[in-house]
């Protein structure tokens, strides 16, 4: 999924979704090796169209594994999954 808050020059490396599929977190990677990530949601009203819901994407983490971590202490659902999942 690219919205307008990911920048198109950035490669999205994973979307992880929660089980109603109407929230998404997408991690990123810029062109300068920095990483990322931005929550989604996803509403009939809006025709399913996904949209930001906060401004996480202007962070830079210097791994993937560091933006998932700051995913996961920022979003709470998908902390919530995680630990389901556990």
């Amino acid at each position: 999924m690219i919205s307008r808050r990911i920048d198109p020059s950035w490669i999205v490396l994973a979307s992880l979704e929660n089980a109603q599929a109407d929230r998404c977190v997408d991690v990123f990677c810029r062109p300068d090796g920095t990483f990322g990530f931005e929550e989604f949601r996803r509403d009939v009203e809006d025709r399913g169209t996904w949209t930001p819901v906060r401004y996480f994407s202007a962070q830079t983490y210097a791994t993937q594994d560091a933006a998932r971590a700051a995913a996961r202490r920022a979003v709470r659902w998908l902390a919530e999954a995680d630990t389901a999942s556990h």
